[in-house]
């Protein structure tokens, strides 16, 4: 349940029954981190909790080192009360995200600041020796930060448990069609994990730290290996009745085009996709290499974005007539400087999008770079634990392992979408 803050902002209500606990705790966390310091009785107008409630509930986060007591701060007449902000050391999420040929892995702390982040060359991305290799991950990450690990993130290219799409070609990973990842990492590390899709990750990713910030409905189309389509509705990703919302790269934009691994001809990933890009190229290539050729103006990448840019358009407008979004982010894999020039190519048809009262582009590019989707499933973890909402258990689509700790008694934060 929500409701319209004094600001016009929305925000989540407490219930008040005990079965409510941790729903409770939840939009407490949530407000505090949003608003970065409220006291006992702004936070129980806020969410219509009894005083009483919202004490124990602080007194509770406290306990467990997730908020901090920053004493009275004088804001008018009378007694200041006390106010309370959000411990950026209390816990921390690890993310992974699994490319086909990288592992790029970050750390997130309870305020939402990246603590660590890196890429590695991923060799052999079988899972009997990747699993192990990502347990080993998480174990030196929990020495090197003393604190609690509230859970782990893994990302992959989707679709997931799809015949003739998942881990098929070179787009995808091959080995992994009904393989439990959250089962096998979360028997290994013994806190909870959540697979996802790269794409949905990603607009996480631009949701926390990057260009949706500041909105609340917006398409990330993602350049991994592959394309995949990243759907925020109202704050929270649109995952589908299987997790498989957003695949648009199997979509067929040329009919009787260029065979595709799943059996089609024609499909938007066979044009306009990191691989397709290397086809062209004839040879693969880096993050840095690209960006070097691209300012060198290399004739090929040139080409390729032209070709690129005209199956992207159509589906862009497509986007924006069935979603009617803010804005279509484009982001990935691809340097900043091609993701421009690749925007500076399209030529976007009539469509809905078509508004003069717009406040953003219809297509922008995002914020954060490579590391998008591996920051978003880093905040998966908090998302899909402590962002304040009714249901209690994982969204559809998500994988998420058993843990020691009950759902309900987790350690709270919410560096993740507010509802």
């Amino acid at each position: 349940m929500a409701g319209p803050g004094q600001d016009g902002q929305r925000i989540a209500l407490g219930k008040n029954p005990g079965r409510s606990r941790s729903h409770n705790r939840r939009v407490v966390l949530d407000l505090v981190r949003s608003r970065g310091h409220l006291g006992r009785k702004a936070l129980a107008d806020l969410t219509q909790l009894s005083t009483q409630a919202v004490a124990n509930i602080i007194d509770e986060l406290l306990a467990e080192n997730l908020l901090v007591d920053l004493g009275r701060r004088r804001s008018g007449r009378g007694q200041p009360p006390i106010q309370f902000a959000i411990n950026p050391d209390g816990a921390i999420t690890i993310g992974f995200e699994v490319a086909v040929s990288r592992l790029v892995t970050t750390v997130l702390d309870l305020g939402g600041n990246i603590r660590d982040s890196r890429s590695a060359q991923l060799d052999d991305a079988a899972p009997d020796i990747l699993i192990p290799r990502l347990a080993a991950e998480v174990a030196a990450i929990r020495d090197r930060y003393r604190t609690t690990l509230t859970g782990v993130g893994v990302v992959m290219p989707g679709p997931f448990e799809i015949e003739g799409l998942s881990g098929v070609g070179p787009t995808t990973l091959p080995g992994w069609a009904g393989v439990d990842v959250a089962g096998r990492l979360g028997a290994l590390i013994g806190v909870p994990v959540v697979v996802e899709n790269d794409a949905n990750a990603a607009a996480v990713g631009e949701t926390l730290f990057g260009a949706g910030q500041h909105l609340n409905s917006f398409c990330v189309i993602y350049f991994g290996a592959g394309l995949g389509l990243g759907i925020i509705h109202e704050n929270l990703p649109l995952r589908g009745a299987f997790g498989n919302a957003g695949e648009i790269g199997h979509i067929v934009v040329v009919p009787r085009g260029r065979a595709c691994a799943c059996g089609q001809r024609g499909c938007l990933e066979r044009y306009a996709s990191l691989h397709a890009l290397h086809e062209r190229l004839g040879r693969s290539t880096d993050y840095d290499d690209l960006a070097r050729m691209m300012g060198a103006g290399d004739p090929a990448l040139s080409d390729w974005l032209d070709e690129a840019a005209d199956h992207l358009a159509p589906m862009i407008a497509m986007l924006e007539n069935t979603l009617d979004p803010e804005t279509v982010i484009l982001g990935g894999a691809l340097p900043d400087g091609i993701i421009d020039a690749l925007i500076g190519r399209l030529s976007l048809g009539t469509s809905v999008a078509n508004r003069r009262d717009r406040a953003v582009p219809r297509v922008i590019r995002g914020r954060t770079g490579q590391m998008t989707a591996a920051l978003g499933a880093a905040a998966l973890p908090f998302s899909e634990a402590l962002t304040p909402r009714l249901d209690t258990g994982p969204g559809p689509g998500s994988e998420t392992s058993a843990s020691e700790t009950p759902a309900d008694d987790m350690p709270a934060a919410t560096v993740a979408v507010a509802n």
